[in-house]
C-alpha cells in the first residue's frame, strides 16, 4: 500500500508542477488554490508513504516521478524541446526510479 501511496504523491506533484504556470506567480486566486490544494495532498501522500518505505527512497522516488512527469507533460503541453539527449536523460531517471524500488528492502 505504500508504494501506491508513493506513486499517487508523485502524480499529485507532477499535478501541482503542471499547474505552477497557470498561477502567475501565484497572483491568480483560482489556479492558486488549486496549486496549493495539490501540494499539500502530494506532501501529505507522501509522508504517509515514507512511514513504511525509508525517507531517503521515498523521497528519490517522488522526486523522480515528479521531475519525469513534469518534464513529459513541458514537451507534451508547452512544447518544451524532446532532443534525443533529453530523452535519453529522462529514461535514466525511469531507470533509477524502478532501481530504487527493485533494490528497496
Amino acid at each position: 500500500m505504500s508504494w501506491f501511496l508513493l506513486v499517487i504523491a508523485g502524480l499529485l506533484e507532477v499535478a501541482w508542477a503542471s499547474t505552477l504556470p497557470a498561477t502567475e506567480g501565484l497572483t491568480r486566486p483560482a489556479p492558486t488554490a488549486l496549486f496549493l490544494g495539490l501540494l499539500g495532498a502530494s506532501m501529505l501522500t507522501l509522508a504517509k508513504a515514507s512511514e513504511e518505505i525509508p525517507l531517503g527512497t521515498a523521497y528519490g522516488v517522488w522526486v523522480g516521478i515528479g521531475a519525469v512527469g513534469a518534464a513529459v507533460v513541458g514537451i507534451a503541453v508547452h512544447g518544451d524541446p524532446a532532443t534525443p539527449a533529453r530523452i535519453a536523460c529522462l529514461a535514466l531517471l525511469a531507470a533509477a526510479i524502478v532501481g530504487l524500488k527493485v533494490t528497496s528492502a
